[in-house]
């Protein structure tokens, strides 16, 4: 065991632990913090993914951090991109110094007699390491890193050719020339159709469901106008203002007038598809706008090479797979020479890391979740979700702004450890409020929410941002320990 007892351990170097590390230098110059990270090198999913054109799905001024300018007109940044930023980003304010690399925290023990979390790490063989840290803040994200979600196809040893997950892209894949089946229709799917017509002989998304897809310009011409009168860090605050807007009226209008917006982006995609596509059974999603994630195309790419010819929409259900390609529920059989099953991620709560107190295992569900942030019952135990109906980012920050808000108050007032705690038998409810097939697969495996405040989640970042960055920090559901108290 680590001699030493670290002030906070982040873990996760991906956009959400960087995030979290800047505030908390920020805020507390003295803390001593480490940032662990299993993979080899920082970025998280965007160290991840690489399969063609990953990019973000949220303007990058929004999606960025407010503190770091984003100096490109480009707006939804491609995957090489993003981790560039976070790189400058995590060297020039001498975060990476505390990157732990190669190392995966399997379990966390809290423990009230020394008043810390006890960390049982692995590193890439296997070793053993131990560290002790008085906060954790999880910055794991939610996605499981080792494996994305694949549907038990029937047939698929039969199949003749190659299948490929997203999430584990193989370097050497050669699609030119190839009948290629992508199936799913959420944001990894609309990315990789335009991105692989540009080799194949012919792409075809294969989907269950249809998916609200909007054009939106791959570059951000306010941006572009504003710089060089106004210079990067300026122009960066006032476009994101303007996006964060943006975003948030068509997040409203989606949600308050359901018809109308359905209405507004069948008018688009009909505009911009090849004629002959059947816009209804294609492109008309059987839920509102915005129940699940809206996707958003850049310049209208995947409309582009349905228009050229070079991809196509099919939707249909996969029966089992053949030595030639797919039988579908509908008896048509679709040749392919490589599938890429697009077919979704799976949720891992706090990265599978084994969390106790004082040697008991948590049962996640059991616990509340205090102002998205916090769990009840745990103490000194922090981490970041973002939001779904808008970009991750926004809701990270204010987090970590708030989180690094209150372990000042805590300092200030010589307080050593605090806890959520909830009325006992008060009304729960599922943490995610979200139809994403993804989300409704794991709620069973999350922590809860209650009904008020502050145990809901807030998805309104006009309302968190008065909240997290205005609100006191010393929340009558939270309980404090001093050192004197702890001395005695």
């Amino acid at each position: 065991m680590a001699e030493s007892t670290l002030d906070v351990v982040i873990i996760g170097a991906g956009l959400s632990g960087i995030g979290a590390a800047w505030h908390l230098q920020r805020t507390m110059p003295r803390a001593h913090y480490a940032v662990i990270e299993a993979r080899a090198d920082l970025g998280g999913t965007w160290d991840l993914f690489r399969y063609p054109g990953v990019r973000s799905d949220s303007d990058f001024f929004t999606f960025g951090y407010d503190f770091e300018p984003w100096s490109s007109d480009v707006a939804l940044a491609d995957g090489a991109a993003i981790k560039g930023y976070l790189e400058r980003t995590a060297r020039d304010a001498g975060i990476d110094r505390h990157i732990l690399f190669r190392h995966r925290v399997v379990r966390a023990d809290w423990s009230s007699a020394r008043r810390s979390w006890e960390l049982q790490l692995r590193d890439a063989d296997g070793q053993p390491l131990s560290l002790r840290a008085r906060w954790v803040f999880c910055a794991s994200g939610y996605y499981r890193y080792d494996q994305g979600h694949a549907p038990d196809f029937a047939g698929r040893d039969d199949f003749g050719g190659r299948i490929v997950h997203p999430q584990h892209w193989p370097d050497e894949l050669d699609w030119s020339g190839r009948r290629v089946v992508v199936i799913g229709s959420g944001a990894t799917a609309v990315t990789l159709v335009p991105a692989l017509a540009q080799q194949a002989a012919h792409v075809t998304m294969l989907q269950r469901t249809p998916t609200y897809i909007l054009p939106v310009a791959s570059r951000d011409g306010l941006a572009r106008r504003l710089r060089p009168w106004l210079g990067a860090r300026l122009t960066h605050a006032l476009v994101r203002g303007v996006n964060i807007k943006r975003q948030q009226w068509v997040y409203q209008l989606c949600r308050s007038h359901p018809a109308l917006a359905r209405r507004l982006i069948r008018w688009v995609n009909a505009r911009m598809l090849p004629s002959g596509c059947d816009v209804d059974r294609d492109f008309r999603p059987p839920y509102e706008p915005w129940d699940q994630r809206l996707c958003v195309v850049p310049d209208g790419d995947l409309f582009r090479v349905l228009r050229e010819g070079r991809a196509s929409v099919l939707t249909d259900q996969v029966e089992r797979f053949t030595r030639d390609g797919l039988l579908l529920r509908s008896g048509r059989e679709l040749a392919a020479d490589i599938v890429v099953t697009a077919t979704g991620l799976r949720l891992q709560p706090f990265g599978g890391i084994e969390l106790r107190v004082d040697g008991a295992p948590l049962r996640l569900p059991e616990h509340v979740a205090f102002k998205g942030m916090m769990l009840s019952g745990v103490r000194n135990f922090a981490f970041a979700i973002g939001y779904t109906s808008a970009s991750w980012t926004l809701k990270v920050g204010l987090v970590c702004e708030h989180w690094c808000r209150l372990l000042r108050h805590m300092q200030r007032r010589g307080l050593d450890s605090c806890v959520p705690v909830a009325e006992p038998g008060m009304p729960t409810r599922a943490l995610l409020d979200f139809g994403a097939g993804y989300v409704q697969r794991s709620l069973a495996e999350l922590p809860r929410q209650g009904a008020e405040f502050p145990w809901t989640m807030s998805w309104n970042y006009a309302d968190d941002r008065r909240m997290f960055r205005e609100g006191r920090v010393d929340e009558p559901q939270l309980r404090f320990t001093s050192l004197q108290e702890h001395a005695a």
